[in-house]
């Protein structure tokens, strides 16, 4: 076994768990489940059959991950936030054959108690605040908060709001790569290929948020 596992968690037959992944206490891995290598999943999670997360995935603590739910690579789901599969539940109708699939593309982040609504996509690097309750996609790098969820600016991978000259180009103040913003709105980074890693100089954070804010 090339992961880890507390004693008190359960990792169903039929589980596929990769290469450095560690599950930690009272988590439930079900049978048809996949997930990548150097993941970790906190206390009290739950991952159902036939969901598909990638690698370097951190699942905090009391998150459960349901059925038709695909997770990309880098992904954080912070502590507590809800992930669902049926936009119209009813405890007297089944609808287990109609479940809905939501997509987090790569990178994104998801606050703690967020809520994010099945069916929907959430694009890479996108940024969901803490609490937000997310019924719409999220374009790449999107920072969406509130109830219910708007839009209200974009992140670098860093995490940091990207303020967009009139040339539509912006810096982020940590790692110093440069964002655009075309006419349609899209955001990519000029410097680093979305798909690629971050370099290894800029794998580990060496100050705080709040450093930055006047960057």
């Amino acid at each position: 076994m090339d992961f880890f596992a507390h004693e008190t968690a359960v990792i169903d037959d039929g589980a596929e768990i990769g290469s450095g992944t560690k599950i930690w206490h009272f988590a439930h891995i079900c049978d048809g489940a996949k997930i990548g290598n150097d993941c970790s999943f906190g206390q009290n999670t739950m991952v159902a059959p036939g969901v598909v997360v990638g690698s370097n995935v951190k699942v905090q603590n009391n998150v459960a991950i349901y059925t038709g739910t695909e997770i990309e690579d880098d992904v954080f789901l912070g502590p507590s936030c809800v992930l669902t599969n049926v936009t119209n539940p009813r405890s007297q109708v089944v609808r287990r054959g109609l479940y809905e699939k939501t997509v987090i593309r790569r990178g994104t982040s998801i606050g703690a108690n967020a809520t994010i609504v099945c069916g929907i996509t959430l694009g890479r690097y996108s940024f969901i605040a803490a609490g937000a309750v997310v019924t719409k996609d999220v374009p790449d790098y999107g920072f969406v908060m509130g109830v219910p969820g708007k839009l209200a600016g974009h992140m670098s991978r860093h995490g940091h709001i990207l303020n967009f000259n009139e040339s539509g180009k912006a810096a982020c103040p940590e790692s110093g790569f440069e964002y655009e913003k075309t006419d349609g709105g899209a955001v990519r980074c000029l410097d680093l290929d979305e798909d690629a890693s971050l370099p290894e100089n800029l794998r580990e954070g060496k100050r705080g948020y709040d450093e930055f804010k006047d960057s």
